[in-house]
């Protein structure tokens, strides 16, 4: 097996391992080392089953609990990210988020799995944020340390959030969302967490699943979120990835954040995706 750092701010490519087969102890082990390592995992040419996908999002953790999607029909722990070639809903996680921060134990990781990759577009961004924390200006840093943030996904898929079934933009999306009453309840976690493999401090999810901070107003609060947001996905920490079929792309959500880039207009696009929560 051969691991090699991408030349970005995070992520690394694994080859010279089929992932078809069952992993010995001793390469699942080098696996979760260059996973902590370099936070983003790219396995290029691996023709998967979503048995074997299943299968590799286990030696890790746990399924996570997926609460807003419809799995596939073969697997109750899959979900297709999917939008066909003449859709005209608005794009699917487009802001920079973490997966599912606002639950009480949210997934340390996300597998995802190129089915039907586009010619052109459809990027997907990593930002590191333990090289976001660390690069923070000396004030802002002192201002953020201490926060409690209060994490929702109301704002996604509450009856009135933005991927609502019951909003004309939506209708004809093909990818398959719960809107739920659910979505409302709220979670509360540090903003500045340290990781709990490595110790070292991120800055933990973003706008799109932070209602608030609890020591401030929400009028600051929403003033810190547009800055922090802004900082977050500054160029200087982020990892562009081209996507190809056939392509795992396995990230740590502890460690970066990252968001959905169009540009396809015309073709479909299917990647199959699983969550991965602590043992």
């Amino acid at each position: 097996m051969e691991v090699k750092p991408i030349d970005a701010p995070c992520g690394a490519e694994i080859s010279s391992i089929d992932l078809t087969q069952q992993l010995e102890m001793a390469q699942i082990a080098e696996i979760r080392r260059a996973w902590l390592d370099y936070h983003v995992l790219v396995f290029p040419d691996q023709a998967i089953s979503i048995h074997d996908l299943a299968r590799f999002t286990l030696y890790f953790g746990k399924f996570g609990n997926d609460p807003f999607f419809k799995p596939i029909e073969d697997h109750k722990n899959i979900a297709a990210i999917r939008r066909d070639a003449d859709e005209q809903t608005p794009l699917f996680a487009e802001n920079w988020h973490t997966d599912w921060s606002f639950q009480p134990k949210p997934p340390i990781g996300t597998c995802l799995y190129g089915v039907k990759i586009p010619p052109r577009g459809g990027d997907t961004l990593f930002s590191n944020q333990h090289m976001a924390y660390d690069d923070l200006p000396i004030e802002l840093k002192q201002r953020v340390e201490n926060l409690t943030a209060i994490h929702s996904a109301a704002s996604g898929y509450s009856p009135d959030g933005i991927y609502s079934n019951q909003k004309e933009q939506n209708v004809g999306r093909s990818m398959e969302i719960i809107i739920s009453e659910e979505a409302r309840r709220t979670c509360s976690h540090p903003l500045i967490r340290l990781h709990r493999e490595t110790g070292r401090p991120a800055i933990y999810s973003t706008a799109g699943y932070i209602e608030r901070f609890e020591e401030l107003s929400v009028v600051e609060s929403k003033d810190l979120l547009r800055k922090l947001y802004r900082y977050q996905g500054s160029e200087l920490f982020v990892y562009r990835h081209q996507w190809k079929s056939n392509m795992l792309v396995m990230w740590d959500n502890r460690s970066v954040l990252h968001k959905a880039t169009g540009g396809y207009e015309g073709y479909d696009r299917l990647l199959y995706r699983t969550t991965i929560s602590e043992f």
